[in-house]
């Protein structure tokens, strides 16, 4: 994670300092899960599963939520630092609305969409990521359920960041509820990624404009090759961390960046905040089509 936080310009007085790490601030995600990792076990406050499994365990049969969490809130304490969250402070509260493949259907969403409202009142929760995202050809009917409920939370004064998923690049492929007008929508920068035997563009971000003309995605930030938490460090052979690559692993990033703001200016509303990502975005080659790149720095001393 060391070089995201250079890439976005992470190492502000603040945060050197450690001053401002989303002590207090809870966030909630929905994803697929999360399991009792060494970098996360102290961050997890509570559990839900809103799957067909209903488990009341902590779990994660794709690995993906897991993932997510480690970027957001990870300690780094498996890898001594070095695969660090962005906001390692903050408190975590699990909503498992996506099966082992990442598949999911709306209505359990939905429903955990209202244990986040529920959880915004009783235990002044701040935040909701949902690196989580339909297809835009999805219907009109489940849809609009889904925008709904997004808009809920925001109204509701959480601060929602979802992703604005890998279907890209063409014109009107970002995922459902990325389409949201209110929400703020991450999305990844257009770049190449190299090894030793090929040079490849990775221009798979979502992008608007939306069915209402709205330009999205709002914000970007590193998503490709992100190293975080590995579900199945327990198992034999596997390691701690794991490298994954999409708009879900870029809205954990700004999630968390959040997170450190909120710390430092914890009055802030949802509104203030998407303003004040707006003003401190920067520019970068392949994010024309939003605000630009994150920028913590400048986000937490504007």
């Amino acid at each position: 994670m060391r070089w995201v936080k250079k890439t976005i310009q992470y190492w502000c007085d603040d945060i050197i300092e450690e001053k401002y790490l989303g002590s207090g601030i809870r966030v909630g995600i929905l994803d697929t899960g999360i399991v009792v990792h060494p970098d996360l076990q102290r961050r997890i406050c509570e559990f839900r599963d809103f799957t067909c499994n209903r488990q009341r365990t902590c779990y994660d049969d794709s690995g993906h939520g897991t993932h997510v969490a480690g970027i957001l809130a990870g300690e780094g304490r498996a890898s001594r630092g070095m695969y660090s969250g962005i906001a390692p402070d903050t408190d975590l509260f699990i909503g498992k609305v996506l099966d082992r493949y990442g598949n999911g259907n709306v209505e359990d969403v939905l429903n955990g969409i209202q244990w986040m409202l529920s959880l915004k009142r009783e235990k002044n929760l701040k935040i909701v990521n949902i690196s989580v995202g339909a297809q835009p050809d999805l219907g009109e009917e489940q849809k609009k359920k889904f925008l709904d409920a997004v808009d809920e939370m925001w109204d509701a004064g959480l601060t929602v960041i979802v992703s604005a998923g890998n279907y890209g690049p063409s014109a009107g492929s970002i995922a459902v509820p990325g389409n949201s007008r209110k929400v703020i929508t991450v999305g990844v920068p257009d770049s190449f990624r190299y090894n030793r035997n090929y040079r490849k563009k990775t221009d798979y971000s979502g992008r608007g404009p939306t069915s209402e003309c709205i330009i999205k995605p709002d914000v970007f930030a590193p998503g490709t090759g992100i190293v975080s938490c590995n579900s199945r460090f327990s198992e034999k052979g596997e390691p701690f961390y794991v490298m994954k690559s999409g708009t879900s692993m870029a809205t954990p990033v700004i999630s968390g960046a959040i997170a450190c703001l909120l710390s430092k200016y914890p009055d802030m509303t949802n509104v203030e905040i998407k303003l004040r990502l707006r003003e401190t975005c920067v520019d970068y080659p392949g994010t024309e089509a939003g605000w630009g790149l994150l920028n913590v720095k400048k986000l937490m001393n504007a």
